[in-house]
């Protein structure tokens, strides 16, 4: 698996994958306001690749510029199906390339969100995974029940992803980190609250608000943070579209990955370390280490000047 961290790898992964398709592509669309992926899209075709979109009904903008998109992909000889309308949202970005490639992205194909924002996406070829992510397409896209399989690493909202990602937050032994914008979910928090109780090293990267008061929670210096990830004991990380809030696990479509890839978890730790630092509570906590540091130190050298003191001062009294 791969990691694919924006903004610093930019479009050009997503980009390269559909220039290299022979056989097919599906993807699924929220949101794209970027000409590069259409105009990917529409080369592809021109090669005699099957390529069908299956755009959302709807999003927080409305229907006008989905419906523009539909009929830009299908002047390009691209397949498009729209989701139904059963859900508050198909909110999922997934992009399965000659059935062998999938992407499960954390962001949508807007400039705002691969230029200006930290998102990530997870790349894999492991076969369950991607015949899962097909499954998935195919009953989304012809509106029909999708039932996921048994210890699937995929994770799709609202079909049991509030079970599993709770028992990823639970399962936290040492560490839980997590990037989140919107960690509202009551009982996700109360996990939260007792894996911190209980010893482990949370960090969240999202956005305080008054349900999170108390959690250690703040955001970069310099960026938004969009992605919704976890990772548990630098041993498993999830990456998706679900994250701690209600709406994402139990009202909409989302679909997440869990990913043990060495590789992946490391490349992971580095993001988050780095964009952790640049936070205001980094930087406290940074204060009050070197203060306690400090403070530990001055009582050191007190308590070896003691016995020196001490013979000071029974010398003096001999003398006496």
């Amino acid at each position: 698996m791969n990691l694919l961290v924006l903004p610093d790898d930019g479009l050009a992964p997503v980009v390269h994958a559909i220039r290299r398709a022979r056989q097919s592509v599906r993807v699924t669309i929220f949101r794209c306001d970027l000409p590069e992926i259409e105009k990917a899209l529409g080369e592809a075709v021109t090669r005699g690749v099957a390529v069908h979109a299956l755009i959302a009904h709807t999003n927080r903008a409305g229907e006008k510029l989905l419906r523009k998109l539909e009929l830009r992909l299908l002047g390009m000889g691209v397949t498009v199906s729209r989701t139904a309308d059963d859900l508050v949202r198909y909110h999922d970005k997934m992009m399965i390339v000659d059935e062998r490639v999938l992407f499960v992205l954390g962001f949508n194909f807007t400039r705002t969100e691969v230029m200006r924002r930290r998102s990530l996406g997870v790349v894999t070829r492991q076969r369950e995974i991607v015949s899962e992510a097909l499954r998935l397409f195919e009953a989304d896209a012809t509106r029909q029940p999708f039932a996921p399989a048994a210890r699937s690493r995929l994770v799709v909202s609202p079909l049991g992803a509030r079970g599993r990602i709770a028992r990823f937050v639970q399962s936290a032994r040492s560490a839980l980190w997590i990037y989140d914008p919107h960690v509202t979910d009551r009982p996700m928090i109360r996990l939260v609250r007792e894996r911190i109780a209980a010893g482990v090293d949370v960090r969240i990267l999202g956005k305080a608000t008054p349900a999170v008061v108390g959690l250690p929670i703040d955001l970069p210096a310099s960026l938004d943070v969009h992605v919704r990830a976890l990772l548990r004991d630098d041993a498993e990380l999830f990456v998706g579209s679900q994250g701690l809030r209600t709406l994402e696990l139990d009202r909409r479509r989302e679909v997440g990955v869990l990913v043990r890839d060495r590789s992946a978890i490391k490349r992971f730790r580095a993001v988050f370390e780095a964009d952790w630092a640049t936070t205001r509570r980094s930087a406290a906590e940074a204060e009050k280490a070197a203060k306690e540091e400090e403070t530990a130190a001055v009582a050191g050298e007190e308590a070896d000047a003691a016995p020196a003191l001490a013979d000071g001062a029974a010398l003096r009294g001999a003398a006496v």
